[in-house]
């Protein structure tokens, strides 16, 4: 690098600018509105259980304010720093996913958690979502093939790459699997080819990187099968609804969706009102009215106004996340912002799916608004990195 781009560089990072302020703000609306749904959905259940009905929502605040100042923590720190740390990172990571599946605690036959006494249970899977995000924004920004002046060859460079590529991502997800956790695994694989995808301007690239992640998707959904023939019956309850309108099997493998679709229906347009969920009641399956479900729980009282309001907000946060991303002053800010905006975005995107019958169930937890230690705690991680990059914009800010 020439004398003169390194100073360009350098001047980028002593400008620091105020952060993201559309992202700050969602944030912490998102936190917020999630607390109180939280409470909402797990008042019943909190009674049942605890003889508390503020049990759920005193954790969720906890889990709240930590992740907050670890978030408030990263936002001073370079992240250039942040991933200096990325190796022995994703190496700690990959330590633990193979312990959880062998010392974990088995809940409904997945090991995904480790509990330690009294303390809040651990689960790695979520810590490796922001794990593999920083550890190929670091490996992809320093490595020769993805800089702009190299030619891509199928047989060449563009192997060599995919084949280290695949083995980090393919490790990881292996792992997961196994818990067996599919929705985890489909968030960090696709959020990975994505930045593989982006992480070089070539259409012969991309071409290939497409075809990839075809030839990778039949045998992983294999595997998920066998592992776990239960998703069979989720899979033909979502085709019968698909294409007859009906539900299979309804106090079978059909019983979830079947109850959160009573819940929306009932809700209408506007919603019952807040705290009039009756779906909250134990109709929906174990803790899931205030966890993977809690969307069903916000168009059941909210209506579908509500709901397209969620839907707004996460798409204003896309956006402001891809700008972040473009305006990044390195590659590596330019990996980071783009994993984490993906990541994040596709995470909710598919819990609304999930909540609506647009997609099969897939477990996976609605970021800010499902309650949960690991994955709340991580989700302000990945934001507060997302606002640390917001400060060193190549642009004035506009915010």
């Amino acid at each position: 690098m020439s004398r003169n781009k390194s100073t360009k560089k350098k001047n980028l990072f002593n400008k620091k600018y105020t952060p993201d302020k559309l992202i700050l703000y969602f944030t912490i609306f998102m936190a917020i509105f999630g607390a109180i749904m939280i409470f909402d959905a797990s008042v019943y259940k909190a009674n049942e259980e605890f003889g508390d009905p503020f049990h759920f929502l005193k954790l969720q605040t906890l889990w709240i304010i930590a992740g907050a100042l670890i978030a408030t923590i990263i936002y001073f720190w370079d992240y250039r720093k942040l991933l200096k740390t990325s190796l022995p990172l994703i190496v700690i990571i990959i330590i633990l996913l193979v312990l959880v599946l062998i010392l974990g605690e088995d809940i409904n036959g997945a090991k995904r958690w480790f509990a330690i006494g009294s303390l809040p249970p651990i689960q790695p899977a979520e810590i490796a979502k922001i794990g593999i995000i920083l550890y190929l924004s670091s490996w992809m920004s320093t490595n020769t093939y993805f800089q702009e002046n190299t030619k891509v060859e199928l047989k060449g460079s563009f192997l060599k790459a995919l084949l280290s590529f695949g083995a980090i991502v393919g490790i990881v997800a292996l792992l997961i699997i196994l818990e067996p956790d599919l929705g985890t695994t489909m968030i960090i694989a696709t959020t990975s080819f994505a930045m593989f995808f982006m992480a070089k301007n070539n259409p012969e690239h991309a071409k290939y990187t497409i075809v990839s992640l075809l030839l990778l998707l039949v045998p992983l959904g294999a595997i998920a099968t066998i592992l776990a023939p239960y998703r069979l019956g989720r899979m033909k309850t979502y085709l019968d609804l698909l294409l007859t309108g009906e539900i299979s099997d309804p106090r079978g493998d059909g019983y979830q969706i079947q109850q959160i679709l009573i819940g929306i229906g009932s809700g209408g347009f506007l919603g019952k009102g807040f705290g009039q969920s009756r779906q909250r009641y134990g109709y929906l399956v174990e803790n899931t009215a205030f966890t993977d479900s809690i969307y069903a729980i916000i168009l059941e009282e909210l209506g579908f106004l509500g709901g397209t309001l969620l839907v707004i907000a996460w798409i204003v946060f896309l956006w402001r996340g891809f700008k972040i991303a473009a305006n990044a002053p390195d590659k590596q800010g330019k990996l980071l912002a783009t994993g984490i905006t993906i990541w994040l975005t596709l995470q909710a995107l598919l819990n609304m799916g999930a909540n609506t019958g647009l997609i099969p169930l897939t477990g996976i937890p609605a970021p800010l608004l499902s309650y949960g230690g690991s994955s709340t705690i991580v989700t302000f991680i990945g934001i507060g990195i997302l606002l640390n990059i917001s400060k060193y914009s190549t642009q004035t800010n506009e915010r």
